[in-house]
């Protein structure tokens, strides 16, 4: 995998999606990209609307999770597609931004719909050699 960058991961019902950078903001943001193409394509998302995002939580596995919860939510509330974040961090308080546009079917030819991110295979981990990992299984 080149870094930074995202994947997912097999899962028996469920998919798995992966971010991987070398800051905990970038895995956090490449976590995010990954669940954004279990969508769709994000390269086809028009990045022409940002919005404000917010998260805390106790600890780092917990906050990924948060974090991907508010993108969920803010997809679903919005009618949109996001295909550009950027996370600051404070110990476990979260500030980002999303950048996106509404839902063009036609375009963005939607696989699933993603329900939340679980605390299943949830791990926030840096390794010996500087990179980080922000994974966790989506619901889908």
């Amino acid at each position: 995998m080149n870094i930074p960058g995202w994947e997912h991961f097999y899962h028996q019902a469920d998919i798995g999606v992966r971010g991987v950078a070398r800051t905990r903001t970038g895995a956090f943001e490449q976590a995010a990209l990954a669940m954004t193409a279990v969508i769709c394509d994000p390269g086809l998302i028009d990045a022409s609307e940002v919005v404000e995002l917010a998260a805390s939580a106790p600890d780092d596995d917990m906050l990924l999770v948060a974090w991907l919860n508010e993108i969920v939510s803010e997809m679903s509330a919005r009618g949109m597609l996001f295909g550009r974040f950027e996370v600051s961090l404070e110990d476990h308080t979260l500030h980002g931004r999303a950048w996106g546009e509404a839902v063009d079917v036609a375009r963005h030819q939607p696989a699933v719909e993603v329900k939340g991110a679980t605390l299943t295979g949830v791990a926030v981990e840096c390794s010996a050699a500087g990179v980080w990992r922000a994974e966790c299984v989506v619901d889908v």
